[in-house]
Formats: C-alpha cells, structure tokens, sequence
C-alpha cells in the first residue's frame, strides 16, 4: 500500500497528528491518502472540487447520466474562478511511510496515524494537470459546484466533495 500527502509547502520534514479546524472534537492525526484517490489531491489545497466515479453500487441509469459521455474513469471538477491558480500550482508528493496508518475511510481512500510520521521521498509536482490528465481522469471547468454536488448527492455514483466551503456561494 502507498499513502500520500500533497502539500504546496516543499520542507515538511515530519507531519505531526494535529486537529482539524473544521472539525475542532477530533482527536489530533496525521492525515494521507491512498494511490487510487491521490489525483483528488492534484490541486491547490484550498480548491474545492468535486470529484466523481463509478461505484459496485452505481445504477445503469446513473452510469448514464454521469458517465455515458466520456471514457474516463474519474471525473474531477472545479470552478472557472479557481483555474489560473490550479494552472500555476506547484505542488510536493510526499510519500508516507503506512506502517503507523490505519483507514478511516475506504471510500474516500482517507488514512489516518495517531503518531508524527517523517515521510520517506518528496517529489515536486510542476504541472499537476499533466499528471491528472495521464492517469485518465477527466477534468471540468465549470462556474459553479453547486449543481453538479445537487445531482451526485441523490444519486448512486461514488464521489467526494472537497473544499467546498470554498466554492462560489450556493445562489
């Protein structure tokens, strides 16, 4: 198994368990990601996206409705506001050693370690696009999350939804 953690900042030597703002009542983790869910990651952390695949339990119909256009295994989608600082980003791949990890989301490929973790290799990310791009997924550029997050919701399609308190208010 190989865990991630993506990062705009190129010297973190050691990842301590810290809280997470938004969740102020959770005890203090070191947070990674696994290799199938890493493109997810492939963005400014602050981006909101809303990234979306079929799941075992995907309906025909909704295979249809989400994917019947496109190859793709994966869609990805941000908002047209954020595609110049997604364009220019630079990110860092640091590959987290997973003995200390243990899941606490499967569908989400969210890992978790109660103790610091010093990462084994850190790889810088020019063209994080390019990336996403060569591993199949497919990317949209759209003025709003909003209805695309309205219509997975309901539906049987997998998907995640990050950042989104970071998307263009809701109208």
């Amino acid at each position: 198994m190989r865990l991630y953690h993506f990062s705009e900042d190129p010297d973190i030597a050691r990842f301590d368990p810290h809280v997470p703002a938004a969740q102020p009542a959770a005890p203090p983790l070191v947070w990674a990601i696994d290799e199938e869910h890493a493109p997810h990651y492939l963005f400014p952390r602050d981006c909101p996206r809303v990234c979306f695949w079929v799941g075992p339990g995907t309906t025909p119909a909704d295979r249809e409705r989400f994917f019947g256009h496109t190859r793709a295994r994966k869609v990805i989608a941000v908002e047209t506001s954020w595609l110049e600082r997604v364009r220019g980003a630079t990110l860092y791949e640091y590959e987290m050693p997973p003995a200390t990890f243990a899941v606490q989301d499967a569908s989400a490929g969210y890992y978790v370690s109660t103790e610091a973790v010093s990462p084994i290799k850190v790889e810088r990310v020019d063209d994080p696009l390019m990336r996403l791009a060569a591993s199949g997924i497919e990317l949209r550029i759209t003025p709003s999350l909003w209805p695309l997050r309205d219509a997975l919701v309901p539906s049987t399609v997998r998907f995640s939804m990050i950042r989104m308190h970071n998307a263009t208010p809701k109208r």
